[in-house]
């Protein structure tokens, strides 16, 4: 079968069955690990996003690597909002739900993630089990899901699998691709070709197989499902990318002209540095795998100093193991970029789970005064221009500059703009000629503590670099005042980057009862409950920070203009209904920290550390709690 056959053949399965048109739905696939429930969501995800759909995904992820399998915490597969138009986060709680077994089900049930009356589809193989055990604890489910409301199918998956291909397990995630383009209106023609993308590698019988199971699905939800939905979409008007965050942050690596990513695999950043490695070479660049993340830091650190641009990408163990070596490029003066994939911490933590756990030990984890950058994704696009950003900074002021991510970003996927290559993305070649007659390695300019960067074998700049504090001559500094003045001039780095800043718009009045503040990967939820609860008549607005060193000027007349300031973050904050918890010893949540001591503004907090993202509903219920009381 040639692949023109297999993807152009004019095959109608379509029924006559009406469609009932909805804004969005949010969709997830479950299963046990390795079972494809992701790799079909994601291409759901992709197809509705080429059909002009807005689109989401959270991938949903169990904290062991090889869970066993039927367990309620053992869950893999992914979450999908698909709207009618731009979608910026995962919503509230879940429509349909495809379950390969009942387990994994209920830890979602368990978990909430459920809308109260959604449709379940679940697997039904698992009812005439040879095991008494697992036919009576599937029973017993479909039993008590039943009487609690939800709207469940059973699906002979399996069964209907085994007509195509011998193992079921390699193909069931392609059949419920199929049910699901059918249950939303999705373009048959467009799921074929996502299908020879995804397995464009393989040879051509993989393709046809795969696309004979996607047939199969659509054909039996057209002929078995009783509904079906569909989600109108926008008129696409500009070309669009649909990438994960993680993808996004590596094409940004690339489009900046950075030449050497060096790291060490940790969940969940690993993949960046993957992409990367595919296409780097290609463009001259080099993906360095060291032993362990203190290598990876010193050999990016190295790359620098040799006149290079380098990017280590790490989560937040590894971080917390590159800190020596940051505070080296930090003494050093050596641009640097790192980006810091966040998780679930301390320690080890959860891997797999979201947190945004790290801003202050990016600011402030380092032995002694050690200034850097920090700055803080929002969205998958932004994923990509940061990068840029964060080079030109890294260069221009010969600083170390974090850029925070975290594991919601990571793997979400979102369509956004096909980016237009520009020569202002690259930043100037760096300055080689020769270093005039007395020009000292860290001539520090009075007024931005900017010097000029000398590069080794660079005419007349060869000097002595340690980590240890120095003079402009690079001589080390054992004489106090010295020591100051190296310490004074790193930070007016940061003054001078911080006055080119302007202060981030605000999202709704400029003034009112309350203003949510927040960072990161927050952005797109906390300004979807402001639309809520602006549409409902509250005063809210919000203010959603890129810089968190330096801060722009101009937050705190921005802040003093509304009755009341909390701060929306994925990271601790004690709550005030604990018994021993008062105004006194209260931990605040690391932004509301910084802008309480940085503006004298009472700035209050509400945060979650739950390991999922944290959901526009949420906001919304304690916005609508923060309104009633009159402080």
């Amino acid at each position: 079968m040639s692949e023109t056959s297999v993807l152009e053949r004019p095959v109608d399965l379509r029924s006559d069955k009406p469609a009932v048109d909805s804004p969005e739905h949010i969709v997830e696939v479950i299963s046990d690990s390795g079972e494809g429930a992701q790799r079909c969501g994601q291409s759901l995800a992709a197809i509705a996003a080429r059909s002009g759909n807005g689109i989401w995904t959270v991938e949903i992820i169990p904290a062991e690597i090889q869970p066993p399998a039927r367990s309620v915490a053992g869950a893999s597969g992914i979450r999908i909002r698909i709207g009618s138009k731009r979608v910026t986060n995962g919503g509230d709680q879940t429509d349909l739900v495809v379950a390969f077994n009942e387990q994994v089900l209920l830890g979602r049930v368990k978990a909430g993630e459920l809308k109260k009356g959604a449709t379940i589809i679940l697997e039904s193989m698992w009812r005439e089990h040879a095991d008494p055990a697992i036919a009576a604890s599937y029973a017993s489910t479909v039993t008590a899901l039943r009487e609690g409301g939800f709207h469940l199918i059973e699906a002979p998956l399996e069964r209907e699998c085994r007509k195509l291909v011998a193992d079921a397990r390699k193909g069931k995630n392609m059949f419920v691709l199929g049910m699901l383009c059918s249950i939303y209106s999705l373009d048959l023609g467009l799921a074929r070709a996502q299908i020879a993308l995804i397995f464009g590698k393989k040879d051509e019988k993989v393709i046809a197989s795969n696309v004979k199971l996607m047939e199969a699905g659509f054909a039996w939800a057209e002929q078995q499902l009783d509904f079906k939905y569909r989600i109108p979409a926008a008129k696409i008007t500009e070309p669009q990318v649909v990438v994960s965050g993680n993808t996004a942050i590596a094409l940004g690596v690339l489009a900046s002209g950075m030449d050497i990513c060096a790291m060490y695999p940790i969940t969940p950043a690993t993949s960046a540095s993957h992409y990367l490695s595919e296409c780097f070479e290609k463009v001259g660049g080099l993906v360095h795998q060291a032993e362990d993340e203190i290598a990876a830091c010193a050999f990016a650190i190295g790359a620098s100093y040799a006149g290079r641009c380098a990017v280590t990408i790490t989560s937040g163990p590894g971080y917390s193991l590159k800190q020596e070596g940051i505070g080296l490029a930090v003494m050093a003066e050596i641009p640097l970029v790192i980006v810091n994939v966040q998780r679930g911490g301390p320690s080890t933590g959860q891997p797999t789970k979201v947190e945004q756990g790290d801003l202050l030990t990016s600011i402030y984890g380092s032995h002694g005064d050690a200034p850097k950058v920090v700055m803080a994704v929002s969205s998958i696009e932004d994923c990509f221009y940061s990068m840029i950003t964060a080079r030109k900074i890294a260069e221009t002021f010969n600083m170390v500059v974090v850029v925070l991510s975290d594991a919601s970003l990571s793997t979400a996927q979102q369509p956004f703009a096909r980016p237009q290559f520009s020569e202002e993305w690259l930043a100037p070649p760096i300055d080689q000629s020769p270093v005039p007659e007395g020009a000292k390695p860290y001539d520090w300019d009075p007024v931005t503590g900017i010097a000029r960067r000398f590069v080794p074998g660079q005419p007349g700049g060869m000097h002595t670099i340690t980590g240890l504090a120095h003079d402009r001559m690079s001589k080390v500094a054992y004489d106090p005042s010295i020591n100051e003045e190296g310490l004074r001039m790193r930070s007016l780095k940061l003054a001078t980057l911080a006055r080119t800043l302007k202060p981030p718009p605000v999202y709704g009045a400029d003034e009112g009862d309350l203003l949510l503040v927040g960072w990161g990967s927050t952005q797109g939820v906390i300004e979807e409950a402001v639309d809520r609860l602006r549409a409902k008549g509250h005063a809210v607005s919000s203010l959603h920070l890129r810089f968190l060193q330096p801060m722009a000027s101009g937050i705190k007349p921005i802040l003093q203009r509304f009755r009341q300031v909390m701060t929306i973050e994925g990271n601790w904050s004690d709550r005030l209904e604990d018994e021993v918890i008062d105004d006194d010893n209260r931990r605040y949540s690391a932004l509301a920290m910084m802008l309480r001591a940085r503006t004298l503004v009472d700035v209050d907090c509400w945060s979650e550390s739950r390991g999922q993202p944290i959901k526009p509903g949420s906001v919304v219920e304690v916005a609508l709690k923060k309104l009633q009381h009159k402080d």
